[in-house]
């Protein structure tokens, strides 16, 4: 994939991001977490989530967070500069889901040329995963 970086002047506010579709296995879910130095038992080990009431190991905030904000740094480019990143978590992440995540510009900075996207990760089970705001520098 050729990734190029949006011009500012090129974005509008109510622009829509291609929804992006990401499977939800155990590996995301524990590799997430050890690479975000989670030693949590409840995302690595289905039983300790199964005590908690959940059926298998559930994702991270940290790499929910990831998951944000390289849909949006996807979208704007390698030279935008992510300035702000805001998340609510909602229903748990867990293997054999499907979260879809979409995006709309909702504001524009002109005096930094910062452009701020909401940002919505939904599991085909549960629903609303993730609700949030990402801020990028754009040239």
């Amino acid at each position: 994939m050729d990734y190029q970086t949006l011009k500012y002047a090129d974005v509008s506010v109510g622009d829509k991001l291609a929804a992006l579709d990401i499977d939800i296995s155990s590996s995301l879910i524990s590799c997430g977490a050890l690479a975000t130095r989670d030693f949590e038992p409840c995302h690595h080990v289905p039983k300790v989530a199964q005590d908690m009431g959940l059926p298998d190991v559930f994702m991270n905030i940290l790499t929910s967070q990831a998951l944000m904000a390289r849909f949006v740094t996807d979208w704007s480019g390698p030279e935008a500069v992510m300035k702000a990143l805001k998340v609510k978590l909602g229903a748990p992440n867990v293997p054999g889901m499907v979260m879809t995540v979409t995006g709309e510009v909702s504001e524009k900075d002109d005096d930094n040329r910062v452009v701020t996207v909401n940002v919505t990760g939904e599991n085909n089970i549960w629903g609303m995963h993730m609700e949030g705001s990402v801020s990028v520098q754009l040239l």
